[in-house]
Formats: structure tokens, C-alpha cells, sequence
């Protein structure tokens, strides 16, 4: 009988074929039969032993299995000693890269002789594959065991895990620990404490960390960067980089994207083009992951056009520079596009993943495009080899719910083959509201509710929906729901660049420099669109309130002032590009599609699921949001 071979066995079977090739190759056929039967007789030299780990070694490298894994185990158990070559602990830390934590710890335990490095394997298995508990655990037994201090290498892996899953208590206490034994001299160590605190949100811990650091490397500049990025404070990112420059400091790679990242979370177009400037002056223009990072910065802050030109400005991209373009057609609305450059994608060899057909499904989804978002949901596993995950599932709730097609959605999310979470359950939620289905909705509220009872969005929501269909007193009831929880809604903010500063609105805003102005134009804008013959779409105030005080609430919406403002400071014809922290609502949607034709201006919205281009009239969304 045939029996098929595991490509793990395959992998090992080729690896071995190389091996004793190389090792017999001037030997008689009969010896080789005999090394191959029988390779513990073969070992009789330190040679004969060292070139067999060297090659068990090479062959752990490939192991991406429990069965590969398991088939490099064997030959050791036959051949060599877990000591010979420092094997064991690599086995120990492979078999927990690969997820099989109970393999590597039994494996551990079976190790004679355990020194600082077998422990250091077997914590830092754990800390790549992310099992922060393990983690502690093993470092727990090692102090308390062994007696051991740890080292670099032990402290490195234990921060890093603890700042993967933003373990802040347990951070401290490595940190503190790390104090008492005077490793606060190791800069490596240092560069990890201050990544935690940054992914945990103590920026000032971070930046007291730095300050006192004797000696900065180039990777402790790039990691308060980056934290000053992560925590809104992307201009001090920029000083830093500036103060880094003048220390004679010359940046990489990192440091670049640690800009772009401090450029995007300000959302700030100068200041992206100072940093492409920065990155064409220092030969940077080259390197793939930079250019992608700005390519993508552009397209998040608005400025698609300058996307494409880069990417069109790349001789080979990779398949992550195609997602990143593709990212951004999807982000901006442009379906077709978006399904056109994933066919040309494909046609150039490049093989799609996960994140490439959560943009495309996202892209068809936005743009309405229901028969090829279904036609890509089943073949993406068939043609592709892509299983469909959690993300996939939520992209096709939202096509189906935005088309109209709840029931479809709801079932979809009924024969799911694993639990439905927070994104599945949002996506049919906000077609409720589009839709202001209240009986649906209330069901996909109340599995959020109980996924994250703390996140006043799902409250919300339903009390729109609720108000939208006008059962006030169930409105009410939510919102009540809200204040006993003693959960607050996250005020709608609009932000738009002029002068090199980022210009700031809320609704009903009035602490602007230039207020009075603003208004007046606000006004005027208002005048000139009830002239057109268009009133304010009141429906989208969901209070129970008098008409006109409707009136007077929508026409102070942030992104109306922001827009006023932009036209009021900037030349006839500049391009507007507006970001919102919330969704845009349908009257300033009816606004900015109104103004952007009398105005004869370009008016770029970006609210958080997607943009809105607005020219002569018309939404790139086609009204389709």
C-alpha cells in the first residue's frame, strides 16, 4: 500500500537526501546503506556528531509544523544528545513557535542540566507566539527553582510579551525587578520598557525611561517616536526626530515609518510631505516597506492621487504594496477600481492573503458592488487558498445589510463556522440603522452588549435606530441604560489643516479665534443652499424636540463649521479635506454635495469606516454609505 507523505515529512526527507550526500559521497555503497540503517554507529567522531546537529539544525529552521517539528525530535532522541549543540533548547523553543506549548514545556522538563539558556529558550518560545501567561510561568519557575537571575535575553522577551497584550501591571513589576538587579544598564532592556508603556498609554513613563538613559541606540529614538506616535502626540514625534538628527543620528528604516505613523495620526498632509522630502534626501526612496508606508499615509490622509502616482512610481511592487493601493481605493470608495487593480494583482503573479481580501470585500461593500463581493467570498478559499476569517464574515454582513439584504446578512451570520464577534455583529447593526429595522437591531445591540458591556456606541446605535422609527420611549430607555452604566458619548469632532495647524470643531463651536467669521459664513453658505430650493433634512436629529430647534442643532454640526472655515481662509478652488471622528450624517452629506457645486470647490470628508469625495454635486459614495 501507497501511503501519502505529510509535507513536513517531504521537507525532511529532501533535507536528509542533501545531508547524507554531502556526508558520503565518497564512500561505498554499503556504508552508506549502514549510516543510513544505523546512524548512531556512525557518530563515532566530534565531525561525524557536529555535522549531523548542524544539519538537524538547518532543518528545525524550516519546521513550520508539530509533524515537522516532531520529525527533527526523533533523529535527535536516535542520534544525538539534546545537550550537542545547544538542540534541546532549540526544539523547546521551536515547538512553542509553532503553538504546541505542551510539547515544548514536556520537552523542557526532560532536558538534563538546565542552564540560563534552556530557560531563556523556553520564555522566549512563548513570548513570539504570544501566551503571556506561559510566559510569567516559566520565568516564575526558573526564579524560583533555580535561583537564577535573568538576563537580557529573559527581561527582552518577558516586556516584549507583556507589551503584545498591554499587560501594564505585570510590565511594572519586570520593570522594578529589572531595576533591583541593575539591568536598567542594558539599553536593549530599556527600548522594551519604553515600547510597553507606549503600547499601555504612560507616555510618561516612556519619556522618563528615555531621559535617563546613559547611552541611546538608534532603536530607542525610533521606539519614543513611535510612542509619541501611538499617543497622540505625533508633533513631539517630530521633535524628537529633529532633536535625534542634531545628536548626528541618521535614520533607517524604522524611523521612517515611525514618522509616517506620527504624520498619520495628526493627519497631517505638510507635514507627509516633509517626511517624503526627508526620505527622497536620505536615498530611502528605494526601499519598499518606506515607500509603501507613505503611499499609505497619503491615501489616509486624502490624498489618493498621490498614492497612485507613487505606486505607479515603483518598478516591482510587492504583493503588500499592491494591498496597501488597493487598501486605499477601498478606503476612498472606488470599487471598481479597487476589483480592477486586484485582477492586475493576480495577472502579475502576486498571491493575495487575508488582509488583501478583507480590502477587496471591503472595497465591493462600500461601493455597492454585491455580485462581485458574494463572487470573491467563495472562490477565495477555492482559487486562492485563503480561509475565509472573522473579517471576511463581517465584510459580507455589511455588503449584504448595506444593499438591503438583512435577512441575508443575519443568516450568513447564523451558519458562521465559528462565533460571530464585535465586527460581525456591528456590521449588521449599522445596516439596522441604515434600514431602521428596530426588531433586528435590538437582537444585534444586545450580543454586543453582552460582548462589551462598556462600549456606549452599541447603546447608542439602538437608540437612534429606536428614535429614527419614532419609539421615543424606548429611545429614552437606552440612553437611561447609558447613564446608569455611567458611559458618556464620544462628542463628533471635525479637524481640517490650514497654516500649519490643525484646526479643531465641535458642534455648536464657538471658541475658534475666527468664530464670528466662521459663522457669518455658515450663514451665508446656509442662505445660498435655500435659494438652490433645499431645506435641512431635520429627520437626522433624533431628539424629541420642536422642528425649528432641529433646525438650529443640525445647522451647528462640526463638519459644517469646519468646511465653512476652509472656505473662509483659504484661495477659490483649493481642495478641502475634512476628517470626523463620527459618521457623517445625512444633512451634512446633502451640504457638503450642495457646496462643493456652488462653491466650485473639491470637499474631501474622511470619517472613520471611509471618504467622501464631493465635486459638482455628486459623493464618489454615489449616496451609497
Amino acid at each position: 500500500m501507497i501511503t501519502k507523505c505529510s509535507p513536513s515529512s517531504v521537507l525532511f526527507f529532501n533535507l536528509s537526501r542533501v545531508y547524507f550526500k554531502t556526508q558520503n559521497c565518497n564512500r561505498p555503497l554499503r556504508a552508506r546503506s549502514a549510516l543510513s540503517c544505523a546512524p548512531s554507529r556512525r557518530l563515532h567522531s566530534c565531525s561525524d556528531a557536529d555535522s549531523l546537529v548542524s544539519f538537524l539544525i538547518l532543518a528545525l529552521s524550516k519546521c513550520s509544523s508539530a509533524s515537522s517539528c516532531g520529525a527533527v525530535h526523533a533523529r535527535v532522541v536516535k542520534s544525538v544528545s539534546y545537550r550537542h549543540g545547544f538542540i534541546g533548547d532549540q526544539l523547546v523553543s521551536k515547538y512553542a513557535e509553532v503553538g504546541c506549548e505542551e510539547h515544548a514545556e514536556k520537552l523542557f522538563d526532560e532536558i538534563p542540566e538546565k542552564d540560563l539558556v534552556s530557560w531563556n529558550s523556553l520564555i522566549s518560545g512563548f513570548s513570539r507566539k504570544g501566551c503571556l501567561a506561559k510566559c510569567l510561568y516559566a520565568f516564575r519557575r526558573m526564579r524560583n527553582e533555580t535561583f537564577m537571575n535573568p538576563n537580557e535575553v529573559t527581561l527582552v522577551s518577558v516586556i516584549s510579551s507583556c507589551a503584545d497584550v498591554k499587560a501594564l501591571d505585570e510590565g511594572r513589576s519586570i520593570h522594578g525587578l529589572s531595576e533591583r538587579l541593575g539591568m536598567l544598564m542594558e539599553v536593549k532592556v530599556v527600548n522594551c520598557l519604553i515600547n510597553m508603556y507606549g503600547k499601555c498609554r504612560k507616555l510618561g513613563a516612556a519619556c522618563h525611561l528615555f531621559d535617563i538613559m546613559p547611552v541611546r541606540s538608534l532603536v530607542s529614538w525610533n521606539s519614543m517616536i513611535a510612542v509619541y506616535a501611538e499617543n497622540v502626540s505625533p508633533m513631539e514625534g517630530i521633535s524628537c526626530f529633529k532633536l535625534m538628527r542634531r545628536n548626528g543620528i541618521q535614520p533607517d528604516d524604522a524611523t521612517l515609518v515611525a514618522l509616517l505613523q506620527a504624520c498619520e495620526s495628526v493627519g497631517s498632509i505638510r507635514l507627509g510631505e516633509s517626511v517624503h522630502c526627508v526620505i527622497c534626501r536620505h536615498g530611502f526612496y528605494a526601499r519598499m516597506s518606506i515607500v509603501t508606508a507613505l503611499l499609505d499615509l497619503y491615501a489616509k490622509t486624502g490624498r489618493l492621487d498621490a498614492s497612485c502616482q507613487l505606486f505607479l512610481e515603483i518598478r516591482n511592487p510587492d504583493s503588500i504594496a499592491w494591498t496597501a493601493m488597493l487598501a486605499g481605493y477601498a478606503a476612498h470608495g472606488y470599487g471598481s477600481e479597487a476589483v480592477t487593480l486586484f485582477e492586475l494583482m493576480v495577472k502579475k503573479g502576486m498571491k493575495p492573503d487575508h488582509v488583501t481580501f478583507t480590502h477587496l470585500l471591503n472595497a465591493c461593500s462600500h461601493s455597492g458592488l454585491v455580485e462581485e463581493g458574494k463572487w470573491y467570498f467563495r472562490t477565495m478559499f477555492e482559487f486562492y487558498g485563503v480561509e475565509p476569517t472573522l473579517d471576511h464574515y463581517s465584510c459580507m454582513v455589511d455588503l449584504l445589510g448595506r444593499s438591503g439584504s438583512l435577512k441575508d446578512a443575519y443568516e450568513l451570520i447564523k451558519s458562521m463556522p465559528m462565533e460571530p464577534n464585535s465586527g460581525v455583529w456591528g456590521a449588521l447593526l449599522g445596516a439596522c440603522r441604515i434600514y431602521r429595522n428596530a426588531e433586528l437591531g435590538k437582537e444585534a445591540a444586545e450580543h454586543l452588549i453582552k460582548l462589551d458591556s462598556s462600549d456606549a456606541r452599541n447603546y447608542i446605535v439602538l437608540s437612534n435606530i429606536y428614535s429614527a422609527v419614532s419609539l421615543w420611549k424606548d429611545a429614552s430607555e437606552m440612553r437611561a441604560l447609558m447613564k446608569e452604566n455611567c458611559l458618556t458619548r464620544l462628542p463628533g469632532c471635525s479637524y481640517i489643516e490650514h497654516g500649519n495647524k490643525i484646526h479643531q470643531f465641535v458642534v455648536g463651536d464657538r471658541s475658534h479665534p475666527l468664530s464670528h467669521r466662521i459663522y457669518t459664513k455658515l450663514t451665508e453658505l446656509i442662505g445660498k443652499i435655500r435659494k438652490a430650493g433645499l431645506a435641512p433634512k431635520t429627520e437626522f436629529v433624533l431628539h424629541d424636540v420642536d422642528e425649528e430647534l432641529k433646525e438650529d442643532m443640525i445647522n451647528e454640526h462640526c463638519e459644517k463649521l469646519a468646511i465653512s472655515f476652509g472656505i473662509l481662509v483659504t484661495n477659490p478652488g483649493r481642495t478641502l479635506i475634512v476628517r470626523k471622528n463620527l459618521r457623517i450624517c445625512g444633512d451634512c452629506h446633502s451640504f457638503a454635495k450642495i457646496i462643493s457645486l456652488i462653491e466650485k470647490r473639491t470637499i474631501i470628508i474622511r470619517d472613520p469606516k471611509r471618504f467622501h469625495h464631493f465635486t459638482g454635486g455628486i459623493c464618489s459614495c454615489a449616496d451609497y454609505w
